[in-house]
């Protein structure tokens, strides 16, 4: 097969090899791998109509282009085997429990707690910590992630249970469906009175999709019109059977606010767990885990909210969580109290990181700090190559002219702080999951945790974007150059207040659709010459009304024969008028438009700008 040539130099081709790319590869690390130079590499692409360098990121599609020219398969590897590997060549291996069965000893389930927006998951939590949690949420709806671990007894045994609290509102899909990953049971929340709603069908399929047993706690058995019957039956149709009913799936009715039959669904947990998981991990080795939360205490520093899966997390261990590192200074449990250990299953804050890390990142310990640096910079390295190649906007030579005409494509740009990770990757997924047409563009410049910073008005001035500050404001200086550069700043508290109001923005940076609406019809019953004005129709007015100015359309025969008419003179008899109504007679003048027969009708319209649903 002949190898393709660019510029007199002749390239490698291949002969449909394999080969594995990371995520924002550059040209260099293909050229790498098929031992070619990567200039040549550029040149290939520009013959493609792709302006690229050869050490910028690019994205999945672009490394598929270069590859099906030069007959090559290309495997993008995923994330997580990126990092499997990464943690391979370090010797460590995630997800595993070391050691022999006898090693292993019975952990507590982990359990999320899903269901529809207002059916009572928070009030549930909320009975089960015996702890008032909604008070000091904004708008009642849950706003942070955190775990907590309570004790139940079932026959006589005392059993502890770890429970995840992930946000409720439907803006957190992201979040639960991360959520469901870590954990072992998921508790379906449906309210009595409103039975199954969408999201509780969104919650079902969150967990089904983690593989995970499901609890129903039919809620609110004490409010007029519950009927828990009717929600048992919803719910077979989604494969949910009651065990009253011939099926597997427990169901308990409780009532959150009067604390009814709360020990009943706790049991059915642990219930649950014994017959369909082996919930057991090795206490006895280096820890891992999963981070659930994360965020900047001014005091404190870095704060993580970390789950312990397997081994025993110790102060004084090094860790690493995603691209954050460091020993753990101290611990604490879910009642703020200090402790010396967590073993599995068991949630715990950790202070001593570098950085704050995202919801949902692994965590390691290693044996020296300076690998666990080296981790997480290749980690940040990745992230950061990931990052540019998904910003980079593919354009192609042919339509570049396309997209630099102005109004063409507009763009939102956004810079998001708040005081949790969890909730900037869940405001950032669902803001670019609204969709308001072709037209509008909406970036995501930046993202972090903590206070907004003159570092992002200054980015913001260079780009025009808008700062999101979700529960935290600017900082001092911060302020005053926002306000001097007059740099729009928002502030939210409720995840679903600002999803609305960058949706009406990017609503108004659409340009304004027009839709026709018709205002009456006129036949023609006469014509008058005037020396002055051209042709007069002598007309009635068959429907609506017909208006000075208005735009019209001549139809003779059922076709349209002129359009863009507009109605220049409008009379009734001797008067000149605004308007005629239907039955009436009257004159119209077309302006310089002369060609008007009898029986021609002229139907009169307006354009009114149509609002965006």
């Amino acid at each position: 097969m002949q190898a393709p040539s660019v510029g007199g130099v002749m390239l490698p081709r291949g002969n449909g090899e394999t080969i594995r790319l990371s995520r924002g590869a550059s040209l260099t690390d293909f050229a790498e791998k098929i031992n070619a130079n990567p200039a040549s590499l550029v040149a290939v692409m520009m013959n493609l109509g792709e302006m690229v360098t050869a050490t910028q990121s690019v994205s999945d599609e672009t490394l598929q282009l270069l590859a099906d020219e030069m007959n090559y398969n290309v495997q993008i590897v995923s994330p997580e085997e990126e990092d499997r590997e990464l943690l391979e060549s370090f010797d460590i291996e995630f997800g595993e429990d070391e050691g022999s069965e006898e090693d292993l000893v019975v952990r507590p389930p982990v359990v999320t707690v899903m269901g529809h927006v207002d059916h009572g998951k928070t009030r549930l939590l909320d009975a089960i910590r015996k702890t008032n949690v909604i008070a000091g949420e904004a708008g009642g709806i849950t706003q942070h992630i955190g775990a907590y671990q309570v004790t139940t007894e079932v026959n006589g045994d005392d059993r502890k249970i770890t429970f995840i609290d992930t946000p409720g509102h439907e803006a957190f899909t992201a979040m639960r469906a991360r959520g469901a990953k870590s954990t072992d049971i998921a508790i379906l929340v449906v309210a009595a009175n409103d039975g199954v709603m969408p999201q509780t069908i969104e919650a079902l399929n969150h967990a089904k999709a983690a593989d995970v047993p499901i609890v129903v706690a039919v809620n609110k058995i004490d409010v007029e019109g519950a009927d828990p019957t009717k929600v048992r039956g919803q719910l077979t149709e989604y494969g949910l059977v009651a065990e009253e009913y011939g099926g597997d799936t427990m169901f308990v009715d409780i009532s959150a606010k009067q604390g009814l039959n709360i020990d009943s669904l706790l049991e059915a947990v642990i219930l649950t767990a014994d017959a369909t998981l082996d919930l057991r991990a090795n206490p006895n080795q280096d820890a891992q885990g999963i981070a659930i939360e994360s965020r900047l205490d001014r005091g404190r520093g870095a704060v993580a909210t970390v789950l312990v899966q397997r081994g025993t997390l110790r102060v004084g261990d090094t860790m690493v969580v995603g691209d954050a590192y460091g020993r753990v200074r101290a611990m604490l449990d879910d009642n703020g109290n200090n402790v010396a250990e967590a073993g599995p299953s068991t949630p715990v804050q950790v202070l001593g990181l570098t950085n704050v890390p995202g919801a949902g990142d692994n965590f390691i310990v290693v044996e020296e700090d300076r690998t666990a640096r080296q981790i997480a910079e290749k980690r940040a390295a990745r992230e950061r190559n990931a990052a540019f190649a998904k910003r980079t906007r593919r354009v192609s030579l042919e339509d570049l002219d396309k997209v630099l005409k102005a109004g063409e494509v507009q763009q939102l740009n956004l810079i998001i702080k708040g005081d949790a990770s969890g909730s900037v990757e869940a405001l950032e997924s669902s803001l670019l999951q609204l969709d308001v047409g072709e037209e509008v563009d909406i970036r995501v410049l930046h993202r972090g945790v903590g206070a907004v910073t003159e570092s992002d008005i200054d980015l913001a001035m260079g780009s025009d974007a808008i700062v999101i500050g979700f529960n935290v404001r600017a900082a001092g200086r911060a302020a005053q150059m926002a306000e001097r550069e007059g740099v729009d700043v928002r502030y939210y508290s409720v995840i679903y207040q600002a999803i609305e109001e960058i949706e009406a923005a990017l609503k108004g940076m659409l340009k304004p659709e027009y839709e026709e609406v018709e205002l009456g019809t006129a036949e023609i019953r006469e014509v008058f010459k005037s020396s002055k004005l051209g042709n007069i129709a002598g007309v009635i007015i068959r429907s609506g009304e017909v208006r000075r100015n208005a735009k019209a359309r001549l139809i003779r025969d059922g076709k349209v024969v002129a359009e863009n008419l507009t109605i220049e003179g409008l009379r009734r008899f001797k008067d000149d008028v605004t308007e005629i109504r239907e039955g009436f007679e009257g004159g119209i003048n077309l302006g310089n438009f002369n060609d008007i027969k009898v029986d021609d009708v002229i139907a009169t319209y307006e354009l009114r700008e149509k609002p965006r649903g």
